[in-house]
């Protein structure tokens, strides 16, 4: 049996999320540049949530990642950590997001409470299907398009398995995989809520540029459909 209208309403986030253009970080694309910096212009830019992403390196390390942007972000953008439970209690961020192989969402929001944001990587119908059943906030239809930034995920969705996927849930989507100038605002057309970017702004020479010229499409898209 799925979760009801009530019990959706008792999980929803202490604030609406604006999933908007959603960054994901990753420091092996941002160059000599710190983290902090990137961010702190991509925010400037119109990012309107941020995804800690580091798959390499220490327990210590990501918790004090965590801890540095929380220190730059406005109140009104989330920090989301990727993965990583134990560093989002640590650092009292905004929510976790998990993957297929990450611990089960039920855990997550045991841990951190009603009022967190979670979200939850698909890759397929069937997880799009039992997701339904599940306490989370938005779901991340990954892979739109193949990417080198996700090396583990399964086929790309493309646009048409988007719009399908919209069409199977009320669940707000965000879109990441191989997304860009060249393609956010067909991504939004086909039923997207949000778009997650990682090289389009961390390895992008102004991070801050990009970020706006992004947040643009996307708001331009949304107008139109």
């Amino acid at each position: 049996m799925g979760l009801t209208r009530k019990d959706r309403k008792q999980l929803k986030p202490a604030r609406p999320v604006d999933l908007s253009l959603y960054l994901v970080t990753d420091r092996s694309l941002a160059g000599r540049r710190p983290l902090t910096e990137v961010v702190r212009l991509a925010v400037a830019g119109g990012v309107t949530v941020v995804q800690l992403r580091e798959k390499d390196c220490s327990s210590r390390e990501f918790l004090q990642l965590a801890l540095a942007l929380k220190k730059i972000l406005p109140a009104e953008i989330p920090l989301i950590i990727n993965d990583r439970l134990d560093v989002a209690l640590a650092a009292e961020a905004a929510g976790v997001h998990l993957g297929q192989s990450d611990l089960p969402v039920k855990v997550a929001r045991k841990y951190l409470g009603r009022r967190a944001i979670i979200g939850l990587s698909v890759e397929n119908l069937e997880q799009l299907e039992e997701a339904k059943d599940l306490p989370v906030d938005y779901l991340a239809i990954s892979p739109v398009f193949a990417t080198p930034t996700k090396t583990d995920a399964g086929p790309a969705w493309g646009l048409a398995g988007l719009a399908r996927a919209r069409s199977l849930t009320s669940l707000p989507l965000v879109a990441i995989g191989g997304l860009n100038e060249n393609n956010v605002a067909e991504v939004i057309r086909a039923g997207a809520d949000g778009v997650a970017v990682v090289s389009a702004i961390c390895a992008a020479p102004d991070p801050e540029k990009s970020a706006r010229r992004l947040r643009c499409l996307i708001d331009k898209a949304r107008q139109r459909k």
